[in-house]
């Protein structure tokens, strides 16, 4: 069965995720940033594996963006977490990169070969 690298990538770092939030939580009992964070952090993946299962590629493409901005959310929770001192999220924001270029990547391609296959509109 062939891999796919988007749902492995955005599942691990949502269980990397669900243990960091754990970790602002116990030690520094801070749960309104990382109940934000893991709600965002776990979205991606989740619109992934819906985007995977579109009824149709404008589906696909729409579930795809919102795990973009799901993505970009949790980048910015992350960086508050870092300027915020509660932990080196250092490693967490170099695999969310990936994901963004990863995703970026999709929605483009997708919607290139969306615009060669579309039939023009010709009104008479």
């Amino acid at each position: 069965m062939k891999q796919n690298v988007l749902l492995e990538k955005t599942f691990e770092f949502a269980v990397k995720s669900v243990k960091l939030a754990r970790i602002i939580q116990e030690k520094h009992r801070e749960y309104i940033i990382s109940r934000q964070f893991l709600k965002a952090a776990t979205s991606i993946g989740a619109n992934s594996e819906e985007a995977v299962a579109g009824h149709s590629t404008a589906d696909f493409v729409a579930k795809l963006t919102i795990a973009q901005k799901e993505a970009r959310e949790t980048k910015y929770w992350l960086r508050l977490i870092q300027a915020s001192e509660m932990h080196d999220c250092t490693e967490h924001l170099t695999s969310l990169e990936e994901i963004l270029r990863i995703l970026a990547s999709i929605i483009l391609t997708t919607k290139q070969r969306g615009e060669k296959t579309a039939k023009p509109i010709h009104n008479s």
